[in-house]
């Protein structure tokens, strides 16, 4: 990954999104006018933060990399498995589409997702030329929202999985995500084979691997093209904002995707 800095904004960039001149960014919590707990650079608005502020986050934000925050579409994630395919930016007036995943294949569109530990998942069709971004926390990886991406890809734009790049953006890293007997055994119902894989258990504590989770649905879904970021958002609370590691009380980094 790409680590890029304007006036005062951090921000990393996939090189093989770079390479193939897809705009992207995934800021970090650098930069900002947003006070504590938020600080600085929160583009969550539900999490206590002022709407002023947040407007003005994501204005500096989408200037830094020199796109209009007036052509955004963003949706009301709310952890499921949902998947939406878009065509023109969000009207103001509309309320939020409630998903988790978000496709376009129309330039000048601004897909918008914010994150705090939960797994983010930037996708890329090389031949048809499709994009879109993912929220996988625990429950939208057990739900498989990575798979039913491609698979939305597939019988909406005609996708093929072998042509589709995927990026795995920072996110809690296993180690730093101990999670209840419950979560297991919804894994475990849902995807056994995977789940085997995919936790640590160790005295009795469960530690969920989301990282490695998706790319094992990825795969299955016959991609080929995995890259991992590798950044633990609860070990760099510098950078990033963790739901976690900071007991709730904390803000939403933002990932803008576009052709």
């Amino acid at each position: 990954m790409k680590h890029n800095h304007v006036n005062g904004l951090h921000y990393y960039t996939f090189e093989t999104l770079d390479n193939f001149g897809v705009a992207h960014a995934i800021f970090t919590r650098r930069g900002g006018v947003s006070p504590e707990p938020w600080s600085s650079l929160n583009l969550g608005g539900s999490v206590g933060d002022s709407i002023e502020r947040v407007v003005e986050n994501r204005r500096r934000a989408f200037e830094a990399v020199g796109l209009s925050f007036q052509r955004t579409f963003d949706v009301w994630q709310v952890h499921s498995d949902e998947v939406i395919c878009v065509s023109e930016p969000k009207n103001p007036q509309e309320p939020h589409h409630k998903a988790d995943a978000i496709l376009t294949s129309s330039r000048g569109v601004h897909l918008l997702m914010r994150f705090a530990d939960c797994v983010p998942l930037l996708f890329f069709d090389k031949s048809k030329g499709v994009i879109g971004i993912a929220h996988a926390g625990w429950k939208g990886t057990v739900s498989k929202i990575a798979l039913k991406v491609i698979y939305k890809m597939a019988s909406t734009y005609g996708s093929n999985p072998k042509d589709i790049w995927v990026g795995i953006g920072p996110s809690i890293a296993a180690h730093h995500y101990p999670v209840g007997v419950e979560v297991w055994k919804s894994a475990f119902d849902a995807m056994p084979d995977l789940a085997r894989q995919a936790f640590e258990v160790e005295d009795g504590v469960f530690k969920f691997d989301l990282w490695l989770a998706n790319r094992l649905l990825l795969e299955q879904a016959g991609v080929r093209e995995i890259e991992i970021a590798g950044l633990c958002t609860a070990c760099h609370l510098d950078d990033w904002y963790s739901h976690r590691a900071e007991s709730g009380q904390t803000g939403r980094f933002g990932i803008v995707i576009s052709l």
